[in-house]
């Protein structure tokens, strides 16, 4: 599992399929969610909005598994 680390609270899934390379623009990211499964936390997801916190987790068949996680010096969120 590969760690994806972010310096702010959270990322949205469209920011991520960009960041790993699924996708070449955030343009496409509702394309992409609509031909492709992925896997936030075990369950499937299509919401390019969807926010990404540190402790995610979040599978792209085809691309790999990746682990979010908070860059040094960045504060955790507050539920």
């Amino acid at each position: 599992m590969k760690e994806i680390m972010i310096e702010s609270e959270f990322i949205t899934l469209g920011q991520f399929l960009k960041m790993t390379d699924a996708i070449q623009s955030g343009g496409m990211a509702k394309w992409f969610l609509s031909e492709y499964a992925v896997f936030v936390n075990g369950e499937a997801e299509d919401r390019r909005g969807r926010k990404l916190r540190p402790g995610d987790t979040v599978n792209v068949p085809g691309t790999g598994r990746f682990r979010i996680s908070a860059a040094e010096g960045t504060k955790p969120h507050a539920d």
